[in-house]
């Protein structure tokens, strides 16, 4: 066709595609936004119009047209107006890649990227640690099978998020964590059933492979006549102490799953990021329902300054961290301020002539020192001197937490713990230690796994002798984040509080589901890292915006530690400037002996109530459910009926 045929046959469909432009635009509200920009654009009467429209501050929202009074609210760009009705971004591509973590070790880091405007864009990354901790003192076959267990873990959460995982979040909008940790569950409960199918099957082969038994001659059971085998094992009946329970099997972790803690995280940190909002903001809102908290209060950090456990050169081997706690009243910044100076007092008494090298040898893989004693005092004693030194007073100026880790202690053999070398104790025995160590020094404010969880009874026992003046911390001990949250049960074993640690199959909707509940049951949150950390600091932000009491990251020293301390700061910091941070709480003790009341007397405490041993069908029942007429924290014991209360099945 000619040029000339070409143009009249466009000047012919003209009035045409002006409709359909003009349709176009008016569904969409052009008009009016535009209309809307230029007026507010013309009070400010920019001598630079056209660049002003382009990139320059701008009238956008809130114009008010009276005649005596203008007022601008909001400002940005023309572009920045427009983009306030584009479409909300989505997730368009997952990338997963096995990095390195603190310590070498590969893990999961996870990259979202987002359709913003019509373009493709990379919002955010985050690398979330592996479950396994690092093996101390272990032997060179258990750690080649955790190096094998973590790689497989690894490559399989790398397939799912390439993969799987990339196709299912496409086209879902970040800021919706529900849907997006709703999906992610769905598929790790998929995942589970497949590997419940294929061991199943894997079993059943096996089965069929199995051959006949050999055949063992009948001689062979036989014991010759006079002689009775076994009889020395009853030898020691009469002395044998109570067997202690078995350890309760592991939680079995899925390979892969954690790719699904890695993509609720990333998840997170997009919709914060895409609405321009901190990510501690971001989770506060979500745990409050969007009604955001006038103030929030800063998590106190508990730092370790020694490591005495079984890595360590000396005798004892309780105490893996010994940690240190700063004073409410204190900011974070004053208190790591301090605690810097125990730490360098702390070198000084360790090092008496000035030998650096040698210090920064003992540096261990959570940051803090490794020293060898051979007392449980003798630690006790040196922090002691530290503080004297800098004339501050333990218990006063500085608070102490120790991670006991007695998990790692059992002795099976014996069913007693090695807290030194050569020295056993029982689960009894141990909570009389515990409670003579607290009377000598007060200054110790909490004890981490101080027992197995297996010790249910020790537990109860230790939080009735002390729990009044120490926090009773479960971080081994307590079951997985998503058991817990299934379960709605914390106190297995009692305890004040749960250590979290934000790995596997965790979601942040587990997370803020797993506060409440705390909250609810006046027990402690405290957000505490892995052994092999990496370098991202979203924890401070979980443990701020969930309103954690406490967060355990380690020692003042690796670069993966310090990083989250620099955010800690960071927040504290821009809180204060907001005018939005609470000054510190005072310790709350739970005082579990006060609330262990028996049945009689929550019996003799209820009205006595004359009725017929038998109710009427039209009686009402005597007491409503919703009087709780008494309510217990810890047992979670509710009296609601008294006419079914049977005092049997009461804990």
């Amino acid at each position: 066709m000619e040029p000339g045929g070409e143009r009249e046959l466009r000047r012919r469909h003209l009035p045409e595609l002006r409709h359909q432009a003009a349709e176009y635009y008016r569904s969409n509200e052009v008009p009016q936004r535009l209309e809307e920009a230029l007026n507010a654009t013309f009070y400010l009467r920019p001598p630079d119009l056209y660049g002003h429209l382009a990139d320059a501050p701008t009238a956008t929202t809130v114009v008010q047209t009276s005649a005596t009074h203008h007022k601008n609210e909001d400002k940005g760009s023309l572009a920045n107006y427009f983009s306030k009705f584009s479409k909300p971004p989505v997730i368009c591509k997952l990338i997963g890649r096995k990095v390195l973590d603190g310590v070498g070790r590969p893990t999961l880091e996870v990259e979202i990227f987002c359709t913003v405007k019509n373009h493709e864009k990379s919002i955010c990354s985050t690398v979330v640690s592996s479950h396994s901790e690092i093996l101390e003192n272990a032997s060179p076959e258990a750690i080649d099978a955790d190096e094998n267990e973590r790689n497989d873990s690894i490559n399989r959460a790398l397939e799912w998020v390439n993969g799987s995982l990339n196709e299912m979040l496409r086209d879902l909008q970040p800021a919706d964590q529900c849907k997006a940790d709703e999906l992610l569950g769905e598929y790790f409960a998929k995942k589970v059933e497949e590997e419940k199918e294929r061991k199943a099957i894997e079993k059943e082969e096996q089965e069929a492979a199995i051959s006949a038994p050999a055949y063992v001659p009948a001689l062979s059971a036989v014991t010759p006549s006079g002689k009775k085998k076994g009889v020395k094992l009853g030898k020691k009946s009469s002395v044998a102490e109570k067997p202690i329970s078995p350890a309760e099997p592991i939680e079995p972790v899925l390979c892969g799953s954690i790719a699904i803690a890695g993509l609720s995280l990333a998840v997170a940190k997009t919709g914060a990021t895409i609405n321009n909002t901190p990510l501690y903001l971001h989770l506060a809102l979500m745990k409050h329902d969007l009604d955001l908290p006038k103030e929030l209060t800063m998590p106190l950090p508990m730092v370790t300054l020694l490591s005495c456990g079984k890595s360590s050169s000396g005798k004892l081997k309780l105490m893996k961290e010994v940690m240190l706690i700063p004073p409410a009243e204190l900011t974070v910044k004053q208190g790591i301020e301090r605690l810097l100076e125990i730490q360098k007092q702390m070198m000084r008494l360790l090092d008496p002539v000035s030998k650096g090298p040698s210090v920064l040898k003992r540096i261990s893989h959570l940051g803090c020192l490794i020293t060898g004693c051979d007392s449980l005092e003798q630690p006790l004693i040196l922090l002691q001197t530290a503080c004297r030194n800098l004339g501050l007073e333990l218990g006063i100026d500085v608070h102490l937490a120790i991670n006991c880790a007695a998990h790692e202690l059992m002795d099976y053999t014996k069913g007693k713990y090695e807290i030194l070398t050569g020295t056993l104790k029982s689960p009894d025995e141990m909570v009389d230690m515990y409670v003579d160590l607290i009377n000598k020094y007060p200054s110790i404010i909490a004890l981490i796994d101080p027992l197995r969880k297996e010790d249910g009874q020790q537990w109860s026992n230790i939080c009735n002798a002390v729990g009044s003046r120490c926090y009773l911390i479960a971080e081994d001990a307590a079951k997985s984040i998503s058991k817990l949250v299934e379960d709605q049960n914390i106190n297995v074993p009692k305890c004040s509080g749960l250590i979290i640690k934000y790995t596997n199959q965790t979601k942040i909707s587990d997370l803020t589901e797993l506060t409440r509940l705390l909250d609810g049951q006046r027990h402690i949150a405290i957000l505490g890292s892995p052994a092999g950390e990496s370098s991202d600091d979203s924890l401070v932000d979980l443990a701020v915006g969930l309103g954690a009491r406490f967060i355990k990251l380690g020692g003042l020293s690796r670069g993966e530690r310090v990083t989250k301390y620099n955010r800690l700061l960071a927040i504290e910091e821009e809180l204060a400037k907001n005018g939005t941070l609470r000054s510190g709480e005072n310790h709350e003790f739970v005082d579990f002996a006060e609330e262990a009341l028996t049945v009689e007397e929550l019996l003799d405490a209820l009205p006595t109530i004359e009725q017929d041993p038998w109710p009427s069908e039209h009686s009402q029942p005597l007491l409503a459910q919703d009087q709780n007429p008494v309510s217990l924290h810890g047992s979670t014991l509710h009296l609601n009926e008294a006419t079914n209360l049977d005092p049997s099945i009461l804990p």
